[in-house]
């Protein structure tokens, strides 16, 4: 079963900083559910996530998963990084075992190992150096070694930003749909608005100079999500609104408006078929 999280008016300064980086941030996550955070740069995203992760303290507040305040990382839940933070010099079985190895968790771990590899489309490459990957494979590896440990909660750090286009969206589709069928809360933080509305239930806007929660859109799109459906483009739409960009498709009447003359265009062909007529004149 997916983490319960509740974010309890978290306010945080950095050293020396006298404006708090985040203010006054006041969110739950239900088990199972995934929700975004978008918000420009420099806005707290990562800062946030971290906190969840128990990575970072925050200045104020607290961050409970499961009724238990988070002072530390916890192998009850895993973060990915942009990065996919593999070692080089092992293969992608040995790499997709770490989480167990420090766990201890020995047992039955090939065949664990050769399952999740078998899930992400990896089977194949279980006796391969992982330097010789693609960047997407090496992302499927850090995915299995996430999902390794039954993990309650991912949390995701843009880790598909560094992708080309096609294998983005096959990852995107690929850990909502693993997440769904494990149960595993996910919150993830993203600059790619396509890919809020694709995998979150819920995405949370978030403001600058200090961080604080300024919106909340709820995706209520069945899965899986056709990005050409009116329903996406809409929930996309929407959601370019808070970030001041607007879809305004051209009609039949924005055609008509965009062809009339205006004063000034009035104006220049006036004195066009003036200086015409002036110059026919001349030449009889």
């Amino acid at each position: 079963m997916g983490a319960a999280i509740s974010i309890d008016y978290i306010t945080h300064h950095y050293p020396g900083q006298e404006a708090p980086t985040l203010k006054d941030i006041q969110v739950t996550v239900a088990p199972g559910e995934t929700v975004a955070l978008i918000g420009q740069s420099g806005c707290g995203k990562s800062t946030l996530l971290h906190m969840l992760a128990g990575l970072l303290l925050p200045s104020e507040g607290c961050v409970r998963i499961n009724g238990h305040q988070v002072i530390k990382p916890s192998p009850r839940w895993n973060m990915m990084f942009q990065k996919p933070s593999l070692y080089p010099w092992m293969t992608v079985r040995k790499n997709a075992s770490l989480g167990l190895i420090f766990q201890g968790r020995k047992t039955d771990m090939r065949e664990r190992i050769d399952q999740l590899l078998e899930t992400v489309g990896l089977s194949e490459k279980a006796e391969v150096n992982v330097q010789s990957l693609s960047g997407g494979q090496q992302q499927r590896v850090a995915l299995a070694r996430s999902l390794a440990t039954d993990p309650e909660l991912l949390l995701l750090d843009e880790p598909f930003s560094a992708l080309d286009a096609f294998t983005r969206v096959a990852l995107q589709d690929e850990v909502t749909r693993l997440a769904r069928e494990r149960g595993i809360s996910v919150v993830f933080v993203t600059h790619d608005i396509e890919e809020a509305v694709a995998m979150a239930d819920r995405v949370l806007v978030m403001g600058s100079n200090p961080g604080t929660i300024t919106a909340e859109l709820p995706i209520d799109i069945a899965h899986p999500r056709d990005r050409n459906s009116q329903a996406f483009v809409d929930r996309k739409a929407e959601l370019m609104g808070y970030f001041g960009a607007t879809r305004t498709p051209a009609t039949d009447k924005g055609s008509a408006e965009a062809e009339a003359p205006t004063p000034d265009t009035e104006s220049e062909q006036d004195e066009s078929s003036s200086s015409e007529s002036r110059a026919r004149v001349r030449a009889a």
